[in-house]
């Protein structure tokens, strides 16, 4: 009997998606994984002996900006990476699917803002993306509009409960996440409350203890903890489920643990920054480039994260990707109020997580799996075209050498941060290829990407909350 042939037959390596782990080849046809073990044959064939093949990496939560919204601010820092930058630093650490947080300027609509980062994105991006509106208004046409943007695809909405506009008990902004969860869009939460964080960075600066290495005194764990009972209230009483992004706190995650127990949709994501650093950073010289919010907590809360990603209590780990160069990140003009947030996480956020986690036994190969594809595939409407190494599900693959070791340096990578504040680390565990709708797109560490390439991805959610 001849042998089905595939455009790509991927031979030898170790096959891992949750639950199932198993030497296996891979055939792919049309950008889609057709066959799992076998007799096969290929047109191009790849050797991944040795490897281990793990779903291509679905980091849901990152600032890009695309060419047009950096040039629209030429005389202040803006992120550095668009869609183009940011693809290669995705590509290089294992992951071939984005989720862009989108923000309306001065005068626009959520619906003008998806439309601009829709043209922007789709002639710069290399990896497969989606887009989440920020909610930019409140009033009598914002359920119409958070509707209309989810049936077109657009299925999240975020939501930062440390803007005062947008405070919990703000009039409307119940009404906004419940039109979310009818609509069966996921509202994404920024847990810190606004009012207790103007008085803390208030106070800070009124006592003369506004330099930067007090940021994590402007943001106190008690600001997080409150916005997120918060927002667990918010989805109580809507019945829409919500997500709360980049946790931080042991306290926080607790509160999550306990509304999760009474049968509520509530969804954790963390970040990598609280995994592998701790406040100790802000004592050293260069404090300001570990700025993140929320900031950097204690061990305690570090360990408590580690528990939950391998108890469960964790969905995913996205990056929060929002970098800056290291020279704006150190101004010394800036304050705890006006520090500047984020840093460059794409390439790092699989290779530290793997080498910090699955190679010190914190968590297993599957959990990996789980935090860095497979959940957020289903939570953010992708399951089962990503996430999941299965016949019929797009051919996005990160070859994983589980041996290979590399020295951090941020100014060596391709997100055009100039730094990492990882720099110095030994890291254990990259991806030698990584392969994104069936086209080689890393091969032993050279990039093949092209712009371009990448493609928007229609999400659709189940509705949910009162009236159905």
């Amino acid at each position: 009997m001849a042998e089905e042939r595939f455009d790509l037959v991927v031979r030898g390596g170790t096959v891992v998606t949750p639950g199932r782990q198993e030497v296996a080849d891979i055939g792919v046809r049309d950008g889609r994984i057709a066959q799992l073990g076998g007799a096969m044959a290929g047109s191009d064939e790849l050797n991944a002996r040795g490897l281990l093949v793990i779903p291509g990496g679905i980091d849901a939560h990152v600032h890009l900006v695309t060419k047009t919204l950096a040039g629209a601010f030429p005389d202040e820092p803006i992120w550095v990476d668009d869609f183009w930058s940011g693809s290669l630093a995705a590509i290089a650490g294992g992951i071939t699917t984005v989720g862009n947080m989108t923000f309306a300027l001065d005068g626009e609509t959520m619906t003008d803002a998806i439309a601009r980062e829709m043209a922007g994105a789709a002639g710069e991006a290399a990896v497969d993306w989606f887009l989440h509106p920020v909610l930019a208004s409140l009033g009598e046409g914002t359920a119409a509009e958070i509707a209309a943007l989810t049936a077109d695809g657009h299925a999240s909405l975020k939501v930062f409960l440390s803007n005062p506009d947008f405070a919990a008990g703000t009039p409307g902004l119940a009404d906004a996440i419940a039109a979310a969860g009818r609509a069966g869009a996921l509202t994404l939460v920024h847990c810190e409350d606004a009012g207790m964080l103007a008085h803390a960075g208030q106070a800070l600066i009124e006592s003369g203890r506004g330099a930067v290495p007090n940021f994590p005194d402007a943001r106190p764990v008690s600001a997080e903890v409150e916005a997120v009972q918060q927002a667990i209230a918010l989805g109580r009483l809507t019945g829409a489920p919500v997500y709360i992004v980049h946790l931080s706190s042991a306290a926080a995650l607790d509160r999550c643990r306990q509304a999760r127990a009474a049968g509520l949709p509530v969804y954790v994501e963390t970040r990598p920054l609280y995994l592998h650093l701790t406040r100790e950073r802000f004592a050293e010289p260069d404090a300001p480039k570990y700025v993140g919010a929320p900031p950097l907590r204690d061990q305690s809360d570090r360990d408590a994260l580690w528990r939950g990603l391998a108890a469960g209590d964790i969905d995913t780990v996205c990056s929060d990707h929002a970098p800056w160069t290291l020279a704006d990140k150190l101004d010394p003009e800036l304050t705890v109020v006006t520090a500047r947030q984020g840093v460059a996480d794409l390439e790092t956020l699989m290779p530290m997580l793997y080498s910090e986690g699955v190679a010190t036994g914190r968590i297993t190969l599957d959990r990996f799996v789980e935090l860095t594809s497979a959940t957020a595939a289903r939570r953010f409407g992708l399951y089962p075209r990503k996430g999941v190494i299965a016949v019929g599900s797009d051919a996005d693959l990160a070859l994983w050498d589980p041996d290979e070791r590399r020295i951090i340096d941020g100014a060596q990578m391709q997100s055009r941060a100039d730094y990492s504040p990882y720099d110095g680390w030994t890291v254990r565990g990259w991806p030698r290829h990584v392969i994104r709708r069936g086209q080689m797109v890393l091969s032993d560490g050279a990039s093949l990407a092209q712009p371009g390439q990448g493609q928007w991805l229609r999400r659709n959610l189940t509705p949910s909350g009162p009236g159905s």
